[in-house]
């Protein structure tokens, strides 16, 4: 770890090095800080300058922070950062494992194990001092052959509770899982040998061809037809952290043929629509997803889910929606449109899909309830209510796609609402 010097002057030529550095772990840890960021906040601690570390704290958070979720992810690295040697102590130790059962853990707990990874950047936290043992003496083994394992608790983790290294292996394990489709029904039909109906045009034609005389029989069975997969993914401030490991899970499906989508659509959403499909067929990952993030400009902004729908529904829902298309909407159903018109625009995307699936985060909460209007006014419209916060989630919606008579949580729902 890099040694820092305690606050300066605000015209300290130290002093802007150490925000730098601060601003790097800060990005590390999943802050969105960029260079104009980072000279903000330079220029801000010398205008503002400070008499105590509380307005020093405060300067910094009013550059740096744009989420409430981030407050304490920044709240946990400036107390580390910024000299606090009993706190660096408590950090070190988040990063030691525990041997106790497996628990979720709670939004401060991933705070400051982020804050630790971020600023530590990989390193392992040093061993606890232990007095030194005879070389005779017999040490206690601890049989873990019952304890869950890191993969199996990691399935079940909720995303925005990842720690850096979490959400990596995260999205290889997403990389590795499918989505597979049956085929739809389809009236026309492809020739067979021996298998299904018998073809009497064909049959006709080849007796023709041999002077009338009819030596055998050709057969046709249904050509299978494949459905498009539709993504509606919702990247308002809310929704960020989970939209962006699911488009890793999308780029997976979208690059697998052997799922058996016929075509993959995705659009993103916020305060305005984006379609991202032509960057999902790049297949690195990495570079797909930043191309599409630098085309959303409303990334991490303001929710206007009725507003995008009808821009849906107007430009791209007779050129997607086609072949009998699954919808996977992705959002918390947190909107600012009214929900009247939310309501009137979920009806016409249903009416247009074969099935509407709804992904909400929000089912992760035992005691969810359909209380929010946006989420009344859009969950008659569905077909399937599901959550979509895990890996575990994603991989009942695996399972689940394929079946038609799954609803997920909206019968359930439904009843509640017209309590």
């Amino acid at each position: 770890m890099v040694e820092h010097t305690p606050l300066e002057l605000p015209d300290s030529p130290r002093l802007a090095g150490n925000i730098t550095h601060f601003a790097r772990a800060l990005r590390r840890a999943g802050l969105p800080i960029g260079p104009g960021r980072v000279i903000d906040a330079i220029r801000a601690v010398e205008v503002a300058g400070f008499t105590e570390k509380r307005d020093f704290y405060w300067t910094l958070h009013a550059c740096f922070v744009s989420r409430p979720e981030h407050s304490r992810v920044f709240a946990q690295l400036f107390r580390l950062y910024w000299r606090d040697p009993r706190y660096l102590e408590h950090m070190m130790a988040a990063m030691l494992p525990a041997i106790r059962g497996v628990q979720e853990e709670r939004p401060a707990q991933a705070a400051e194990k982020r804050a630790a990874e971020a600023l530590l950047d990989g390193a392992q936290a040093p061993p606890r001092d232990e007095p030194e043992r005879p070389e005779e003496e017999n040490l206690i083994e601890v049989d873990a052959s019952l304890t869950t394992s890191s993969s199996e608790r990691l399935k079940t983790l909720d995303f925005e509770l990842m720690s850096l290294a979490e959400v990596a292996e995260a999205k290889r394990m997403l990389a590795r899982l499918s989505l597979p489709i049956r085929p739809l029904p389809s009236r026309r039909t492809a020739p067979s040998f021996g298998q299904g109906r018998v073809d009497g045009a064909r049959s006709l034609r080849a007796a023709l061809r041999q002077g009338g005389e009819m030596h055998r029989l050709a057969h046709k069975q249904p050509k299978p037809r494949w459905p498009n997969l539709v993504v509606l993914s919702d990247i308002s401030g809310s929704m960020s952290q989970y939209s962006r490991i699911i488009l890793h899970f999308i780029h997976a499906v979208a690059n697998e043929r052997a799922a058996g989508w016929a075509q993959v659509h995705a659009f993103t959403f916020g305060t305005q629509l984006t379609n991202i499909t032509r960057h999902l067929r790049t297949r690195d990952v990495d570079a797909a997803l930043k191309a599409a993030g630098a085309e959303a400009q409303d990334w991490e902004g303001g929710t206007r889910i009725g507003q995008s729908l009808a821009a849906f529904n107007r430009d791209w829902s007779r050129r997607v929606l086609g072949q009998g298309a699954v919808v996977l909407l992705i959002t918390d159903g947190l909107d600012r449109d009214a929900p009247e018109a939310l309501a009137k625009q979920m009806q016409r995307l249903h009416l247009s899909a074969r099935r509407v699936i709804w992904l909400n985060p929000l089912l992760r909460w035992d005691g969810f309830a359909p209380k929010a209007a946006g989420i009344r006014a859009m969950l008659p419209h569905v077909d399937s209510f599901r959550a979509g916060h895990s890996i575990a989630s994603l991989e009942a919606l695996a399972a689940a796609i394929s079946k038609p008579d799954d609803t997920g949580e909206k019968t359930r729902l439904l009843r509640e609402m017209a309590l």
